[in-house]
Formats: structure tokens, sequence, C-alpha cells
């Protein structure tokens, strides 16, 4: 099992000084799954401010620049929080530990 990390949607700013359509925000997705059991997790985060010197072009960004920049702002810590939140919820459904509903 990996955590797949995904891309939803970009929020971009027409004009920043001399740069156009500048990303502002990009809001994420992260998943994994073990057969029939799920963990899931979505978010947005705003990047910092972009610097000219490593300007890319909205039209140019792919999406592992995305989820690289995305993963960047979160912060690798936070990042790791996700991915384990998200195994506790494989584990979760593989052997809950609440019981809803009734016994008859």
């Amino acid at each position: 099992m990996a955590v797949t990390w995904d891309v939803v949607s970009l929020d971009a700013t027409k004009t920043v000084g001399s740069l156009s359509d500048v990303i502002t925000t990009v809001h994420w997705t992260a998943s994994d799954a073990d057969g029939d059991h799920t963990g899931y997790s979505y978010g947005a985060v705003g990047l910092a401010e972009a610097d000219s010197s490593s300007f890319t072009a909205y039209a140019s960004v792919t999406k592992e620049n995305a989820v690289a920049w995305a993963k960047a702002a979160i912060g690798s810590d936070e990042v790791t929080a996700i991915e384990t939140g998200i195994a506790a919820q494989i584990t979760e459904s593989k052997t809950p530990t609440v019981t809803a509903g009734v016994p008859w």
C-alpha cells in the first residue's frame, strides 16, 4: 500500500508583479486502499509567493509539479500525519473499534 496524492484543482491569480497566471493554491487529495478498505484525505494549501527565477508557467505545470508544491507547502511532518491517518482509516475499516446499528 502506498498513498496516492492527486490534485483536484489549482487556484491562480492572473497577474502577480511581472508574472502571469500564478498558482496560489493547490486543492489536493490523498488516498490508499487495501482491497475493499480505503482511506482518504482532502485539503487545500496556499503556496509561497512566486519567485520569477523558478517560476513555471501555468500551461506548463504538471500534476507532479503541483503535488510536489503542495507537499512542500504542507510540510513533511504534516504529510506524514496525513498518510498515517489514512493508514489508520484502513486499519479501522478492517478491524472496527466501534459498532453501529441494532442487535436484532
